[in-house]
C-alpha cells in the first residue's frame, strides 16, 4: 500500500513549534493550495490543508518559512479522531511530512515588498552554502478575498 503526497502552497500563517515532553520539536502549519481545476464560475478553488513535521525538520521549517512562504511538501496523509467538548467524535486529516523544501530565494521577501516578482533562473539548484528560504513580514494575501494563485512556474516540476 502506498500513502505518499506531495504538495505546493504557501503558508497560511507563521509555523507553530513546540516540543513534546521529551525534547522533540514538532511544528504545524497550514498550506494553501490551489486546486487545478477552476469551478463553474471559472474560479480556482484554494484548500487549506494542516501540516505536522517532526524533529530538526520542524526546526528549520519554524525558523525559516513565515506566513506567506512558498513551500513544497512530502509525506503521508494521517487521520485520527477524538472526543469533541460536546461529546461528538470529530475527525482529523493531516499531512505529516517528511520533508519540507523552501522554494523562494531569500531576496524572494524584498521583491513582494516592492512589487516585484522574484525572477527564477531554470535548472539552477542552490549551493549547500545558500540559504533558501524567505521571510514575509506583509500579507501576500491581502490583495483580494479571491482564490491563491500559484502559477506554473512556482511549480518545482
Amino acid at each position: 500500500m502506498i500513502n505518499r503526497v506531495v504538495l505546493v502552497g504557501r503558508l497560511t500563517k507563521d509555523p507553530d513549534l513546540r516540543y513534546t515532553p521529551s525534547g522533540a520539536a514538532v511544528a504545524r502549519f497550514t498550506l494553501a493550495v490551489n486546486r487545478t481545476f477552476s469551478n463553474a464560475q471559472g474560479e480556482r478553488e484554494t484548500d487549506f490543508i494542516n501540516c505536522t513535521v517532526w524533529r530538526k525538520q520542524a526546526e528549520n521549517t519554524a525558523n525559516f518559512l513565515k506566513k506567506g512562504s512558498l513551500a513544497g511538501v512530502e509525506g503521508r496523509i494521517q487521520t485520527g479522531s477524538y472526543e469533541g467538548q460536546d461529546g461528538k467524535r470529530v475527525y482529523t486529516t493531516e499531512v505529516v511530512a517528511d520533508s519540507v523544501q523552501f522554494l523562494e530565494p531569500k531576496s524572494a521577501n524584498a521583491d513582494r515588498s516592492q512589487g516585484q516578482q522574484p525572477s527564477y533562473q531554470q535548472n539552477q539548484s542552490p549551493s549547500p552554502s545558500q540559504q533558501n528560504h524567505t521571510r514575509v513580514d506583509e500579507d501576500p494575501f491581502s490583495s483580494g478575498s479571491g482564490p491563491i494563485e500559484v502559477s506554473d512556474d512556482d511549480l518545482p516540476f
